[in-house]
């Protein structure tokens, strides 16, 4: 009869679970690093978006706040402007096609006419169909 006293149990074959997590642990790492090596600009926006969220949750001190209030008017003032300038050309632009908050109007409202007219017909000869084929 050949020797038993050599071969494994299960448990000993995957190893301890101690052993189990270690192995787990260095394989995610090894994972990360390659990943991070494959595509360091994913990482970078991954750490940047993580340093802008904890930044976010933080409150400002004062001294930040003086010294980003000017900034952050200036910011708020181009937005301004270019919403301004974006809304003049655009209605300047509809105008001069013809284009006025009246006329619109005046089409949305056929438009609905339109459709109506048109669920009524159709609701009529649905109607109609059944009577007939009663």
């Amino acid at each position: 009869m050949p020797e038993q006293d050599n071969i494994p149990t299960a448990d000993e074959a995957r190893g301890t679970p101690r052993q189990r997590a270690i192995e787990a642990y260095e394989g995610a790492r090894g994972r990360a690093a390659d990943t991070l090596g494959e595509a360091p600009l994913i990482a970078l926006a991954g750490g940047i978006a993580a340093g802008a969220l904890i930044a976010a949750l933080l409150p400002r001190t004062r001294t930040e706040a003086r010294l980003i209030r000017p900034t952050a008017r200036r910011v708020k003032d181009t937005a301004r402007a270019a919403y301004d300038a974006a809304r003049s050309t655009g209605k300047e632009r509809f105008e001069d096609m013809g284009f006025t908050r009246q006329k619109g109007e005046q089409t949305l409202n056929s438009l609905i006419d339109g459709l109506k007219d048109t669920a009524k017909a159709s609701a009529d000869a649905a109607m109609d169909a059944v009577r007939n084929k009663s």
